[in-house]
């Protein structure tokens, strides 16, 4: 859990923003709220976590203007809160918020699954089953850090292979609020072990192309998710990004 001296040393390590937001074709702005948008997925600002101005603009080398605009699409993309006078904080999910997300989630991917076992193409199944032996060495090696990246590339390449726009945009939006819930149950190695088997019986049936099938594992992938998420509620403390 994220706190003044964690991000004392992250301040030391991490690169300024300002010189590469101007030339990698983003505004500063979306360059900052990319860069909290994946602190906040992979959990280093855990749910109802305040983000300290003055910390944050050392930690990422810009000025207050971009960091609140940052906020600002955060808030509109539903992972952080702004109150007057108290400033940004990461949004932090009832039981009720985390099971309708889990189930809306859930059908979106879904729908995925569904889609791509008629649409994906054979260099896109191939590239997601190599994916999924590179998440079962992982999972091996008890790698917990490399496999949680190829698991988030599993099924963002599942919802590319589905080839909707539209259901893609919807995808990426809930998927962005509950990420840094999907693989709590990965550190109970048990669950981690089931949750390996599910993704080599996925990419058994994308390969057949089986939709019923792919469907289905997924939907119970998830619903584990779901369940092993609730467990984690109100367990932790609120976290604040810096003290001063």
């Amino acid at each position: 859990m994220p706190d003044s001296g964690a991000a004392n040393v992250a301040a030391e390590t991490a690169p300024p923003l300002a010189a590469r937001g101007a030339g990698n074709g983003r505004t500063l702005p979306a360059t900052v709220a990319g860069q909290l948008r994946e602190r906040i997925i992979q959990g280093e600002f855990p749910p109802g976590t305040r983000l300290n101005e003055r910390t944050l603009c050392d930690l990422l080398g810009v000025s207050r203007t971009p960091l609140r605009e940052a906020f600002r699409v955060l808030a509109a993309e539903g992972l952080v809160q702004i109150e007057p006078n108290r400033g940004a904080q990461v949004v932090a999910l009832s039981e009720a918020n985390i099971r309708e997300a889990f189930e809306v989630i859930g059908g979106l991917e879904a729908m995925s699954c569904r889609l791509a076992c008629e649409r994906a193409t054979d260099t896109e199944i191939a590239e997601i089953r190599a994916l999924t032996y590179e998440m079962m060495a992982s999972h091996a090696r008890h790698d917990l850090p490399t496999y949680f990246q190829t698991n988030r590339a599993i099924h963002e390449r599942i919802s590319l292979a589905a080839h909707n726009s539209l259901l893609k945009q919807l995808y990426d939006a809930q998927n962005a609020r509950i990420q840094n819930l999907r693989f709590v149950s990965n550190e109970n190695r048990q669950k981690w072990d089931l949750a390996m088997r599910e993704h080599i019986e996925m990419a058994e049936a994308l390969d057949a192309r089986d939709a019923d099938r792919l469907a289905g594992i997924m939907r119970q992938h998830l619903q584990r998710k779901c369940e092993a998420a609730l467990k984690t509620l109100g367990q932790a403390p609120a976290a604040v990004a810096d003290s001063g």
